[in-house]
């Protein structure tokens, strides 16, 4: 027959509330009932309480870390498909260490549509959040648009600088509609800002010599890339995209 734990005394529980040990709080009772049981010594007492808040601290913190993201989904490295990617296992090794992070250099990934560049920022966003790195998630059209609203209401340098409080932001999507003047000079502004401070990773399906096509002014083109390539990790996907190999395989024999 199973006895429940008696409460700890007032005072205990008072001045845990106080210090916000709330993990402690919570496992003291019944622990204090194992540790007389199982005659523990004190220091072994106070170790698994110190290590269950820690643990319980260290879980929220990563909660918090992954609502600040704002990921669109949720993707892992270990679900990334090396075997089926153009990306060289060294270079995934590298980028799967975070290295670069503490470095501050720039992944970009270029390629067409469909060659799992996003899924491979995601999940290293994902990383950098569970080994204790802040990020932020935007799509290029979301950062920008973001820029805009600042730039609106005289906030644009503070929202730059909130931003680049993360240690890794990730602007995913970036080409995939054309930037007036306006936009272009904010983003230029934004890589500026970010240079040599943060790690950003990028995205895109336009090669560099082509990002003109979206970068209407070239000077501001030429200088955003110098910033952003001068400490960079570069990673050129190609292939089937992954999405049509999937409705191919669920559609069965496809006519020609």
């Amino acid at each position: 027959m199973s006895t429940v734990a008696p409460p700890l005394p007032a005072d205990l529980v008072t001045g845990l509330k106080r210090l916000k040990l709330a993990t402690m709080r919570s496992l003291a009772p019944e622990l204090l009932v194992v540790a007389k049981t199982q005659r523990w010594k004190p220091e072994e007492f106070l170790r698994t309480l110190v290590e269950a808040e820690i643990a319980a601290r260290d879980a929220s913190n990563t909660r918090n870390r992954l609502r600040a993201a704002g990921f669109p989904v949720q993707k892992s490295l270990e679900e990334f498909d090396l075997a089926s990617s153009s990306v060289p296992r060294s270079t995934f090794d590298y980028l799967a260490s975070l290295e670069w992070i503490r470095a501050k250099e720039n992944p970009c990934l270029l390629g067409p549509a469909g060659t799992d560049k996003s899924h491979l920022l995601v999940a290293l966003g994902h990383a950098a959040v569970e080994a204790g790195h802040r990020v932020r998630y935007f799509s290029a059209a979301e950062l920008v648009e973001t820029l805009y609203r600042g730039l609106a209401d005289n906030t644009v340098g503070k929202v730059i600088d909130q931003t680049l409080r993360a240690d890794f932001v990730i602007v995913d999507e970036l080409g995939f509609a054309p930037l007036d003047d306006a936009g272009t000079q904010l983003l230029f502004r934004f890589v500026a800002a970010a240079y040599e401070r943060v790690s950003l990773g990028v995205a895109s399906h336009w090669p560099f010599d082509q990002w003109g096509r979206f970068l209407p002014e070239p000077t501001t083109a030429v200088s955003l890339l110098d910033r952003l390539l001068h400490h960079s990790v570069v990673v050129l996907t190609n292939g089937e995209s992954f999405r049509m190999r999937e409705a191919k395989q669920k559609g069965g024999p496809q006519k020609s």
